[in-house]
């Protein structure tokens, strides 16, 4: 049987048959679990209260935050954001009979259960058992369990690490079927993909400190330029990897980080920079700044500061910022610009008042 794409007694009611059976409260969220820095990190659908767990595991690796947690990079664009849920696969035909059908008949079995509810819950039924589509969604006939084995239903996948509920929400379409090597219905657009799999890839990646080697050191004197740089050694490419591995369904992205240029800001007004931007730009050797070595003291430093007023008692927080170029390449030969990230750190800076100096 067909009906109307949006009517009540189809879509609407099928989207809050489903929400009434869980799948898209938070419980179905992604859960981050298991891993170390530099190890691998798994993001699955589910939580232990509901028992529901995606059979795709997003597994993440290479310098990526611990735990699953979000990473230390903060993207440029203020307007980008990594996908706040997304489909993948799900269950085999089988399984999710058991999974959906148990679901649906609890629910039609508890008290009070009537109105609306009642009515999109037999809708639900209807669609996974016997043939209940709407156009672009055919229904199926006993949950697809002649083909179990030959593809996956997939389900919405919600991002933890998204603030908004609303928009985690946002993946609300009905578990639907793929067959094994086959790409998903185009209604689908936020099916997975290698470029979903970069930007998550991007979310958890995690940059290096970033301590700026200093002359002097630690302790510096009120208008004496202050010499900054970073080796090559201190300084190179990150990568993180995203990957989801299922029968019949295969995909990575790797996500790369190339550092472009420092950023100094010396935590006080009462200041200079070198060059006069704070952007201190790499070298043609990978690194940035330029040591500061015996015979150097008349020069202007190219990448430093001049602090113009003594720290009194306490310190300027001096703030290195690195700015690293992201690209990412993905399965079948996919790739292409993701936002330029950052990622810096404080460092306490004395600064002290004489008025002469030698050296």
């Amino acid at each position: 049987m067909r009906g109307p794409r949006r009517t009540f007694v189809g879509v609407t009611a099928l989207t809050l048959a489903v929400s009434v059976i869980a799948f898209t409260e938070a419980a179905y969220a992604a859960k981050p679990v298991g891993s170390d820095k530099g190890a691998s990190t798994e993001q699955s659908g589910g939580g232990d209260d509901t028992g529901i767990y995606a059979a795709a595991r997003i597994t993440y690796s290479g310098s990526v935050a611990a735990n699953g947690s979000k990473g230390n990079v903060t993207s440029t664009d203020v307007n980008w954001t990594p996908p706040p849920c997304w489909y993948a696969p799900y269950l085999g035909a089988k399984d999710f009979k058991k999974k959906m059908s148990g679901d649906i008949e609890t629910q039609m079995n508890a008290p009070g259960m009537g109105g609306h509810a009642g009515a999109a819950l037999s809708e639900l039924k209807r669609h996974y058992e016997d043939e209940y589509g709407w156009t672009d969604t055919p229904g199926y006939k006993d949950y697809n369990v002649e083909k179990d084995g030959e593809g996956m239903f997939w389900a919405a996948v919600e991002n933890p690490d998204e603030p908004d509920l609303l928009k985690r929400n946002s993946c609300n379409d009905l578990p639907f079927w793929v067959d094994n090597g086959e790409a998903p219905p185009p209604q689908y657009e936020q099916a997975i993909t290698p470029e979903i799999l970069a930007a998550l890839a991007y979310q958890h990646m995690q940059l290096p400190d970033t301590e700026v080697s200093l002359a002097p050191e630690q302790t510096t004197k009120v208008n004496l330029p202050t010499w900054a740089w970073l080796d090559k050694a201190v300084f190179d490419e990150v990568r993180a990897t995203a990957a989801i591995n299922v029968p019949g369904f295969n995909l990575q992205a790797t996500t790369t980080a190339r550092p472009v240029s420092l950023t100094l800001e010396p935590g006080t007004d009462d200041a200079v920079t070198y060059p006069a931007s704070g952007e201190c730009v790499i070298n043609n050797d990978d690194s940035i700044g330029e040591p500061y070595a015996r015979g150097k003291a008349n020069r202007t430093p190219p990448c430093g500061i001049k602090y113009l007023r003594s720290s009194g008692n306490g310190t300027y927080n001096l703030q290195a910022t690195i700015t690293w170029d992201i690209s990412w390449t993905g399965t079948g030969g996919a790739g292409g610009d993701l936002p330029d990230g950052t990622f810096g750190n404080g460092q306490a800076v004395t600064v002290q008042e004489i008025q002469a100096v030698n050296r």
